[in-house]
């Protein structure tokens, strides 16, 4: 708080090292040249000698001042009982309000660190505890296991049931089946998304319970039924399951009657290693590559040296990536840094023995490979991105499949492999078109809207989404916005060759026909939908259907249904990379249910956290 002396001083505008006094103007120094090393004691001295009516009133203000610090500062005393201060020594009980917290945070920390719940019997966490608050007597394992852990569980599911009974009417899903390698448990995962009021896409984790005996058709549907039984979910409010391409998973959705489709990564996979892991001559270049890795792996001595080398070449300091043969993207990343290496193992290959290397039309080859299979690790990416939906399928398929028909400078060994690539993707997604949720939710995004059909199909699709409209989805009247278009600013040119280019190619010359007026009709809704541009590839669609739901009311409420759909399973596949990271070996004997709980609480707490 600044000394009342101010009350007679301002500081001078050309020299702040002066003070005017308000009584004779004149200029008082104020004890330095630097303001760290001002004071007022000159200021006081000058009312002191010159102005003593003025000294008068601020000795009033300054004593004033040092009594409201002294009453700030100093607590009343008051002596305490010996009740009172014994009480205040005496552990927390176990009932009180700040035992339960500080269990309740630390069942928090347990569940979102993937810590065991043994950490409790660490000696090193005990002291920790202790030293904190040493009225806190931690409970054993038991106590979490038991009592922490079920009250935090039925806190993170009533707030995820309340998160699905917020008016919302469609829920995309995705289930995939897991074992863990510690132990001999399998379990059965089910994902949730769907798109709230306000157009925000919500992701919650509904189970990842253990799934034991065999895994037939029959047994998934019985699985499935107590799943969404357990939540209270009508099959009418399941929009779509993503699963993956295994026969016993089609069969149970098929027989369960509930609407599902194969994971799009997964069809990737299976098209890349038709089209082109089983050639022979790429075959033999990746079991080459995986033995020059495993040579390196193996050998820290191998290593040690490749390491000299690389420094010798001022490259940077780098390990050989080994592939995982289920993940054809990893093989890709193999072969990147075996080809981004290839100047320091060629020097290695001249002084040492390796196992296997590649000739100069060999290192070509991996060169041209990458090349022809970077698109597919670019969609990957793009598809298996926590905003991708069901309207992303086929706009990115038409991309790929026009890339691969195109001659391009990098073909030059890799024809018949690109070939057979094309052919392979063709047969694997060859009915997308003719598959209901990928057309609508297609046309529903407005980066897309029916700019990826042919001629031919428009009105089909035009047709599908029509009925949609006219069959169940309530009319919302409202006031037109017509600066809400959210088309954005214009993106980058995209790199020729590219796949993000065949975006681009595929939308041709999309012109402007002119804005909307809002419109009971939703037939109108649509017309006017279409008849504008699509927005940015960058753009984002539920903040479009936000922006733009009081111009098209009836397109929107259809947008909260079809955009809720992902389109693989990958939110299943991160949620066994949690549960391998909580049944690992000092968990190999947790209790399925225990495990479940755990899986539960991590993957959905940290929403509830944010609210």
């Amino acid at each position: 708080m600044a000394s009342p002396v101010w009350q007679f001083y301002v500081v001078c505008e050309k020299d702040n090292t002066l003070a005017i006094c308000n009584v004779c103007t004149k200029q008082i120094p104020r004890g330095g040249k630097h303001a760290k090393h001002f004071n007022t004691t000159n200021l006081i001295r000058h009312l002191k000698v010159s102005h003593v009516k003025e000294y008068e009133q601020f000795s009033k203000l300054a004593s004033a001042k040092r009594e409201r610090d002294r009453s700030a500062t100093q607590a009343p005393l008051t002596q305490l009982s010996v009740t009172e201060t014994f009480q205040r020594k005496q552990p927390y009980s176990r009932d009180s309000k700040k035992h339960k917290e500080i269990s309740d945070k630390i069942m928090e920390f347990i569940c979102l660190d993937h810590q065991p719940l043994s950490v409790v019997e660490d000696e090193g966490f005990q002291r920790l505890m202790s030293y904190l608050d040493s009225r806190y007597t931690l409970p054993g394992r038991k106590y979490f296991t038991d009592v922490c852990l079920p009250q935090l569980y039925q806190t993170v599911f009533t707030y995820v049931d309340s998160l699905m009974k917020d008016n919302i009417t469609s829920i995309g899903f995705t289930s995939d089946i897991w074992s863990a390698s510690v132990c001999p448990m399998s379990m059965l995962s089910l994902t949730a998304q769907f798109i709230n009021q306000n157009f925000e896409l919500q992701k919650v984790v509904l189970h990842s319970q253990e799934f034991s005996g065999s895994h037939t058709a029959e047994a998934l549907v019985a699985a499935f039924s107590d799943m969404f039984q357990a939540w209270g979910i009508p099959k009418e409010k399941v929009h779509v399951i993503l699963r993956d391409n295994a026969k016993n998973m089609e069969k149970a959705m098929r027989d369960a009657h509930l609407p599902s489709l194969p994971c799009m990564a997964h069809s990737l996979q299976l098209a890349v290693t038709e089209g082109v892991m089983s050639q022979r001559s790429i075959a033999d270049i990746i079991a080459s590559g995986r033995r020059i890795v495993g040579h390196f792996k193996h050998s820290p001595l191998a290593y040690s040296r490749l390491q000299s080398i690389q420094k010798q070449l001022g490259q940077p300091i780098k390990r050989l990536q080994q592939d995982v043969p289920t993940r054809w993207n990893s093989t890709v990343y193999m072969l990147q840094s075996l080809l981004e290496q290839k100047r320091a193992l060629c020097a290695y290959v001249a002084d040492y023995d390796l196992p296997s290397m590649f000739t100069s039309s060999q290192w070509k080859l991996v060169e041209n490979m990458i090349s022809l299979l970077a698109p597919f690790e670019e969609l990957t990416q793009q598809i298996s991105s926590s905003t991708a939906s069901a309207a992303d399928v086929i706009p990115s398929i038409r991309a790929l499949t026009r890339l691969l028909e195109k001659t391009a400078e990098t073909d030059h060994g890799v024809k018949t492999s690109k070939a057979t690539l094309l052919e392979a993707v063709q047969k694997r997604f060859r009915d997308i078109e003719c598959e209901r949720l990928y057309s609508i939710a297609t046309i529903l995004d407005p980066r897309y809207k029916d700019r990826y059909f042919s001629d031919a199909v428009k009105p089909q699709i035009r047709g599908l989404l029509s009925n949609v409209l006219a069959t169940g989805l309530e009319q919302q009247d409202g006031e037109a916005s017509l600066a809400a278009s959210g088309s954005g600013p214009p993106e980058k040119v995209p790199r020729t060759g590219s796949l993000h280019a065949m975006y681009a190619e595929l939308l041709g010359g999309d012109q402007e026909c002119g804005s909307s007026e809002n419109s009971s009709s939703a037939s109108l809704q649509l017309n006017f939908y279409l008849s504008e541009p699509v927005i940015a590839q960058s753009g984002q669609p539920l903040v479009y259907w936000q922006n733009n739901k009081s111009r098209f009311p009836a397109l929107a409420q259809a947008a909260r249904t079809y955009l809720c759909a992902p389109c693989t399973s990958v939110d299943s596949e991160r949620l066994f990379s949690t549960a391998g990271n909580i049944i690992d070996e000092k968990r190999n004997k947790l209790s399925a249910k225990n495990a479940e709980m755990l899986i539960f609480i991590k993957k959905n707490l940290p929403l509830m956290l944010k609210k």
